[in-house]
């Protein structure tokens, strides 16, 4: 069974409390944290952007990717939301066996 955190941008702090919200209450993450100030330089519909926005860090299971990318793209503003998983290679056992505890029972 492996762990990753799965980070997401949002357009405002508002959205991101949100879907925060909405991934922890439904089992799919056992944390996200928000970080602000994020500039976002990107390449979209033939040009380039400069856009502020918010960094969600999600920490769950692999196994819930799916249901969580699913989730994310349903509730997200963007027509094309940023959802990059990330393997966690290493990790504490209490807080790995924490996030078993909080999401979503196998």
């Amino acid at each position: 069974m492996g762990y990753i955190v799965v980070l997401i941008t949002c357009p405002d702090k508002e959205t991101g409390r949100k879907l925060a919200f909405g991934l922890v209450e439904n089992k799919l993450a056992a944390c996200v944290n928000i970080v602000p100030g994020l500039n976002s330089i990107y390449f979209w519909q033939g040009k380039v952007e400069d856009d502020s926005e918010i960094l969600m860090v999600v920490k769950t299971r692999e196994d819930l990717f799916e249901k969580l990318e699913e989730y994310v793209k349903a509730n997200h503003p963007y027509t094309v939301p940023e959802i990059i998983a990330l393997p966690i290679v290493k990790g504490s056992s209490d807080y790995l066996n924490w996030i078993d505890k909080t999401v979503e029972r196998r």
